[in-house]
């Protein structure tokens, strides 16, 4: 989870930020210097900047700047939809979710099911990118600011929470079937 929030860090300092001051304009800039921020930081720090952050600010300096100089917040309002896109794409690749896996649920869990899972973390993705467009361009920015902070993140806390119960529920399942049978 903590690699999922670096990540989104300058989305979720552009989210805090327009829903205390209300101003797309200034969330905007302020969600451009906290990615460069954060880079800098990494690299001051000698660690290693991932592919998806280098995006990610891609991403803010591109629809950032376009919606500051056009000014014209939609520029923004859809650039979760292309991360969204992205990340759905990415997820299409058989095996993805391994790396995230815990080697006793590796070792439990059928590969048709980690794979399923990762194909319908896709789905998600697919279908938020779609609804961040429609909702982009047909409701108003504090409306689209709600979905992007609550409902965006709220399927995906959901789809966490459900994929989590029933990995564990089969992981125990598993192990309480192997472990060898007490003769008493």
């Amino acid at each position: 989870m903590k690699e999922f929030l670096i990540d989104l860090f300058s989305t979720l300092v552009f989210i805090t930020v327009f829903f205390v001051i209300g101003d797309i304009y200034i969330a905007t800039g302020v969600a451009i210097l906290a990615g460069m921020g954060q880079i800098a930081f990494f690299k001051l720090r000698g660690r290693s900047v991932d592919a998806m952050q280098w995006m990610s600010l891609a991403l803010v300096i591109v629809f950032g700047g376009a919606t500051l100089y056009l000014h014209d917040p939609r520029f923004i309002m859809v650039k979760p939809s292309i991360i969204h896109f992205a990340i759905g794409a990415v997820m299409l690749r058989r095996g993805w979710m391994g790396r995230y896996l815990p080697p006793v649920a590796k070792s439990n869990l059928s590969r048709s099911m980690i794979d399923g899972w990762g194909y319908a973390w896709a789905v998600l993705m697919f279908a938020l990118g779609i609804a961040n467009i429609v909702i982009a361009m047909t409701f108003s920015p504090e409306v689209w600011g709600y979905f992007i902070s609550f409902g965006a993140i709220g399927a995906k806390l959901a789809m966490f929470a459900m994929q989590y119960a029933l990995m564990r529920a089969t992981v125990i399942r598993n192990l309480r079937r192997a472990a060898p049978v007490s003769a008493d």
